[in-house]
């Protein structure tokens, strides 16, 4: 078992607060793993899981049935709610909890979606907890030696290590080829790994989408899901998607959002500030399971994407600022295909290439109408170049070798 070092620091940083937390993320990502391991921080523990029969009995017998542990000694107890999303009036139940025992126990509640937006209507819990979401292994975690986050900002084409080319470069091809959940990659195997992948989306479409949120046209739902492999890296225009299916554009708005929801895909929308024509409105859409994306090409660039999602909501739940991804497109089809912002301020550019490491014009000209630093990835070994681009400088390096260092 690989224990997850970066989430439990984060947890630590996190819980130091009253808030509750909320753990979310993909089905099979190791969240009930992750929040054992947690518990295993406290001398004293609960585990609820709405999944157990048992459980459920005596949530609804006693809504404070944590409070009858016996503990080992005086310091504060931790409460894990796993699944508990599934009940029906879980917002109007966590509200209550919180309310009464905040200041006597620690409340960990986790679960297969986004918490924060899973089901409508209940009362807010605003204020009441902080978000923490637990991503499938990318470089950046599987690698012990990260820069630290000021590092980073100060210098992100600069000053990272190299040293670890060798090591790392084992891990990326594994990622590559299987993803990081968790029992895959562990496993290591590429059979596994096809008769894992097989009935992952399906069960999630099938079980939890169609249970929870009674939508009928599942077909259709899937169908639209086995689209999305072909449509990563270009603007995905709902219309087109519409059309092909011969549906409404407000059912596969409505479907996207549930992927997104249930974390089967994420998307990023353009950056337009200082772009002339730039594209306005279309998303560009990526999936957390990629190793089914038959074009290596689009496959590379969905394992950047993934690496820089993490980084960013890891960097916002610490509280380090208001991090956002985006990407640049003009309407002559100049593309980079990654902007990080802070607080709406654009500070980093990164394009992704297969096996070029030539500088990509568009990079090159999109850094100097916006004057910040630049990085191109390449998923080619013993890529390491630094290139002038006017008063700027860009990187052209392998991609594994910059990424593991990410913060």
């Amino acid at each position: 078992m690989i224990k997850r070092l970066m989430y439990i620091n984060l947890w630590k940083e996190l819980s130091a607060e009253k808030q509750m937390i909320f753990l979310s993320g993909p089905r099979q990502v190791g969240k009930t793993t992750l929040a054992k391991e947690i518990a295993g921080e406290f001398r004293n523990n609960v585990y609820f899981n709405w999944d157990i029969l048992e459980h459920k009995k005596l949530l609804i017998k006693n809504p404070a049935f944590f409070e009858n542990i016996n503990r080992q000694d005086e310091t504060t107890p931790i409460v894990i709610f796993d699944e508990i999303h599934k009940y029906k009036h879980w917002k109007n139940y966590l509200k209550g909890i919180y309310d009464q025992f905040a200041s006597d126990y620690k409340f960990l509640v986790s679960g297969s979606g986004r918490l924060d937006l899973y089901q409508k209507g209940g009362d807010s819990l605003a204020g009441r907890y902080f978000q923490f979401r637990l991503f499938p292994f990318t470089i950046a975690e599987l690698n012990d030696s990260r820069r630290s986050f000021n590092e980073f900002m100060k210098t992100p084409i600069a000053n990272f290590d190299i040293n670890n080319k060798n090591s790392t470069q084992k891990i990326w091809q594994t990622l590559f080829k299987i993803g990081g959940f968790p029992e895959p990659f562990v496993k290591g195997k590429d059979t596994f790994f096809i008769k894992w992948a097989k009935n992952y989306a399906s069960q999630i479409i099938r079980e939890d989408i169609r249970s929870i949120h009674g939508i009928k046209n599942i077909d259709n739902i899937e169908l639209l899901f086995t689209l999305l492999s072909s449509k990563i890296g270009s603007p995905f225009s709902i219309n087109n998607i519409a059309q092909e299916l011969q549906v409404s554009f407000k059912s596969v708005r409505e479907w996207l959002k549930l992927f997104e929801v249930f974390y089967l895909a994420f998307r990023i929308g353009p950056w337009t500030k200082k772009i002339s024509r730039a594209i306005l409105k279309e998303k560009k859409i990526y999936l957390f399971n990629y190793p089914e994306i038959e074009n290596e090409s689009y496959k590379f660039e969905n394992m950047v994407a993934l690496e820089f999602l993490r980084a960013i909501y890891n960097w916002n739940e610490y509280g380090y600022g208001k991090f956002t991804l985006h990407y640049i497109r003009n309407k002559e089809k100049e593309e980079v295909d990654f902007l990080i912002a802070d607080n709406n301020v654009p500070i980093l550019l990164i394009e992704t290439k297969l096996s070029d490491d030539e500088p990509a014009k568009s990079l090159m000209k999109f850094q100097k109408i916006l004057n910040i630093p630049a990085v191109q990835l390449v998923n080619k070994e013993g890529v390491f170049k630094y290139i002038k681009n006017d008063n700027n400088k860009l990187l052209i390096v392998t991609a594994h070798r910059w990424l593991s260092s990410l913060p």
